[in-house]
């Protein structure tokens, strides 16, 4: 076997002599002497021999002996080149001839990491060119420097010593005449052999195999991070065309000689030939631009891209025809060559993106890694949304999530396969299939309450991890993906149904216009302004007086890398003269009025705040939208202006009838939008009674028989532009909240998400209600009515007062009934309710702001 091994590197080193010749040219003409590296490596018995390599780094960057350094940057381009192609070890043929290693075998090692305990192995083999180590650490250098270690070499090295002891228990002929292939084919498909050695090598009972696991996981994620990063889209598209431009002109080609009965056409030997091809060329890849061919990412081409590369080819093909007709006549040129080269195009330009999908599906992406490496996931829900994610974890490892199969409660489902994935029963079978599955995630956010209440119990009950999708209505760009899964929220425990909006009616309203948001920093207005971006206006006027939040929102949406123009304005809408030059300057078309006082509580103690922002500052607005002929005015209002019993919610009654007295037929066209509260906007239940669960509780309710209507931020601010686009001018919307939710049921639901249990674990504490609350909010007067709309979630209420009636409730404002400059709160008070007589307050108020925080805490 000895003499056969060095026979055979002998008629290789003949053979290949010519091409070791050019590569050792190469070196010399590109990276200088020396062209041969050596270094010393431990061979069979402890022995240390010099092993030879094509040379691949720079000298001068340090120490010639370490060549283990992992120090990928001293590599020379033309190193990487070698490396990359394992070309610098066919000099190793000559250490096979002098008998210091042989062709399959242990990588030999530098005598630093050799010790006889570990490498004992080498007693028995002498150590080989090639091996179980080295196809699967083939890009080592890399590898390196993605484990997070002092020294990467030695935990890589635990991984080698288990291979080789592997190897030298299992040698055998047959074993070495494998490794021998996948050698040979790993220099063309070096990622797809990696992966398969590496799913045969966790098959075997090897002390090492979990390390080796754990070190592939890690260096595969960052590959793939390295990937993205490297990734150039620009570039990316220019392959495209120019692979584009080769199979359009091979395709005529082929044409003009299927037409002529494969002989040489005439057409193709005359000079005016080139003229012919340049217009087809620009004609089929304008044509391939129009239809967007150039945006998609085409790994994930489907059937209806091929559907749109038909009708570009068929467009392009007309163009040429028209072209081609109108100037030459359609001289010497076959008619049917141009229906011959249609359908050549359209299969070329076809198979040349489902190669790439192929490529990527397949040999970049081969299944066996993903089965052993993927986190298993079973998915509940085995509709168009769980159709979509299943087709996505499928189609991209980079998720890092294998699909085991759908659960749903679908009769008609059951046992049927969805891209090859089975429905593996109902919804309460998950806790049998424990076993089969680590996570699983809710492919139906949309459903309603309850069922949300039972899917949610069902994956608590079977104990194993679950996410779910946010609803489409939370979703900005509308689109569901793999990366949106999040933990389940007391958003998806209310159970909105979809949000269906208009988009052509908010189009056409937004698109191309001047808009500005006050409040744009706040819970609503940063979301009007995230939705408002989805419509491409031409300006995008972002106001608040809270630096922090206006820099928040800023940052936000600067990073999406929007083409709206945006200016972020730090202002208050309480100084009519920044306003009269905000909308000068700016001319805004729509405005989104969201800038308020909302906290109830503060806002009974300071009323003169509420009055100044919330009545004033609206006045201030609506002046100016008038002034400058804005066309549509929406003012962003609350449920509590409803039969208000606090200073809040009166202060904003008072702004609708503002925006009714103001609207008229022919100016700016005024309107409201009333809703109930939005789950985690800032001083809202929730994320005050998550600060209290953190804290081990109490949670605090005022009073047990509390009730709220609740929906989510991005619902509201959705139905709000929708509404705007409704709107004819002088109407009051009102939003369809669902049924009222109580604030106890929400605190249960709360510390139950988080892995709590009411009262046991964290106690709730009624502690009565505050100044100015109600136990129950309405939405509609008692002499209201209420009619539909063209959207179900969007009703109109029909106001008694009259617009006359508005119009001398402004003109009294004016005239300084309600002086925000009067600090005295019960005076205050009383002069909303004489403006507003639906508001009367309480007893008169001392200062509900001074808290007895201990019984003997005195002021």
């Amino acid at each position: 076997m000895e003499l056969l091994s060095r026979a055979t590197a002998i008629l290789l080193l003949i053979i290949l002599s010519p091409f070791l010749l050019i590569i050792g040219i190469g070196s010399l003409i590109i990276q200088g002497r020396p062209i041969i590296y050596r270094q010393t490596r431990v061979g069979k018995h402890f022995k240390e021999f010099f092993i030879y390599k094509f040379r691949t780094m720079r000298i001068e960057d340090g120490d010639r002996n370490n060549f283990n350094s992992g120090q990928a940057a001293v590599l020379t381009k033309w190193g990487r080149f070698l490396r990359k192609t394992k070309l610098d070890e066919l000099p190793q043929l000559a250490n096979i001839i002098k008998g210091d290693m042989r062709f399959i075998g242990p990588r030999p090692e530098v005598p630093e990491y050799v010790s006889e305990e570990s490498f004992s192995f080498l007693h028995l083999i002498k150590p080989g060119l090639s091996g179980f180590s080295s196809i699967l650490f083939r890009n080592e250098s890399e590898i390196w420097t993605m484990i997070d270690s002092d020294d990467p070499y030695k935990d890589i090295l635990k991984i080698k010593v288990g291979l080789a002891k592997y190897y030298v228990n299992k040698k055998s002929f047959i074993q070495d005449l494998k490794l021998v292939m996948i050698t040979v084919v790993s220099l063309f498909i070096p990622k797809k052999m990696g992966h398969y050695l590496l799913m045969e090598l966790l098959k075997i009972d090897n002390t090492e195999k979990i390390r080796l696991k754990d070190i592939i996981s890690t260096v595969r994620i960052k590959e793939i991070e390295k990937d993205k990063i490297l990734e150039d889209p620009k570039a990316n598209r220019r392959k495209l065309i120019f692979a584009d431009i080769i199979a359009v002109l091979v395709g005529f080609i082929f044409a003009c000689y299927i037409r002529n009965d494969f002989l040489t056409p005439e057409l193709l030997s005359d000079i005016n030939i080139f003229p012919i091809l340049g217009a087809l060329v620009v004609a089929k890849i304008m044509s391939y631009k129009y239809f967007g061919l150039y945006k998609g990412m085409w790994r994930y081409t489907s059937v209806i891209d091929i559907f749109n590369i038909a009708k570009a080819n068929i467009i392009g093909s007309l163009i040429i025809i028209a072209t081609l007709g109108y100037f030459r006549g359609f001289q010497d040129i076959p008619r049917a060559i141009f229906i011959i080269d249609l359908i050549l195009a359209t299969g070329f330009t076809s198979a040349i993106r489902l190669g790439i999908r192929l490529i990527f599906s397949h040999l970049l992406n081969p299944h066996p890694y993903k089965l052993d490496f993927s986190k298993r996931v079973i998915l509940i829900g085995a509709g168009q949304t769980g159709e979509f994610i299943c087709k996505e974890l499928m189609n991209d490892s980079k998720h890092h999530m294998e699909p085991v199969g759908f659960l749903d409660d679908n009769p008609d489902l059951q046992g049927r396969e969805i891209h090859g994935k089975k429905v593996l029963g109902k919804l309460e079978d998950l806790s049998d299939l424990v076993s089969q599955y680590d996570e699983a995630l809710i492919c139906c956010p949309d459903s309603p309450r309850k069922q949300m209440h039972r899917i949610i119990d069902i994956c608590k009950e079977a104990g194993k991890p679950f996410r779910t999708l946010p609803s489409v209505s939370e979703l900005v760009s509308g689109k569901v993906s793999v990366n949106q899964f999040r933990e389940v929220s007391l958003i998806d425990l209310l159970g909105r149904n979809e949000i269906k909006l208009d988009e052509d009616l908010i189009t056409n309203y937004l698109q191309g216009k001047r808009v500005l948001i006050t409040g744009a920093g706040g819970s609503i207005g940063s979301e009007l302004v995230r939705q408002c971006l989805k419509f491409n206006p031409a300006l995008l006027v972002m106001l608040d007086n809270s630096e922090l939040n206006l820099f928040e929102i800023e940052r936000e949406i600067i990073s999406n890398l929007s083409n709206v123009l945006i200016k972020p304005l730090l202002s208050d809408i309480r100084d009519k003269n920044i306003l009269s030059k905000v909308f000068t300057e700016f001319e805004p078309q729509v405005v989104f009025h969201a800038a308020a006082y909302k906290h109830v509580t503060l806002q009974e103690a300071f009323p003169w705040e509420a009055i100044n922002t919330n009545v004033i500052g609206t006045s201030n607005i609506v002046r100016e939208s008038l002034k400058h002929d804005v066309e549509k005015f929406v003012l962003v209002s609350t449920d509590k202006a409803v039969k208000p019993t606090n200073v809040m919610g009166a202060t904003k009654r008072l702004a609708e009838l503002i925006c009714q007295g103001a609207n008229s037929k022919f100016g700016t066209r005024f309107m409201a939008v009333r809703f109930g509260n939005v789950l985690g906007s800032s001083g809202s239940v929730i994320p005050i009674f998550q600060e209290q669960i953190r804290s081990g509780g109490p949670i605090t309710i005022t009073d047990p028989d509390m009730e709220r209507y609740f929906m989510s931020v991005p619902e509201a601010a959705q139905l709000i532009m929708q509404a705007g686009s409704i709107g004819k001018g002088g109407e009051v919307f009102v939003l369809d909240m669902g049924e009222p939710i109580k604030i106890l049921d929400i605190a249960n639901e709360l510390i139950r998400l988080s892995g709590y249990e009411p009262e046991l674990d964290i106690p709730i504490s009624f502690i009565g209600a505050r100044p100015g609350e109600k136990k129950k909010e309405e939405l509609v007067l008692d002499d209201e009515n209420i009619r539909k709309t063209l959207h179900e979630k969007i009703m109109i209420v029909d106001s008694p007062i009259l617009k006359e009636d508005a119009q001398i409730i402004t003109q009294r404002i004016m005239n300084g009934e309600l002086n925000g400059n009067e600090f005295d709160n019960n005076k205050l008070r009383s002069s909303l309710s004489a403006l507003i007589p639906e508001y009367q307050p309480g007893d008169d108020l001392k200062d509900p702001v001074i808290l007895r925080i201990k019984p003997e805490a005195e002021a």
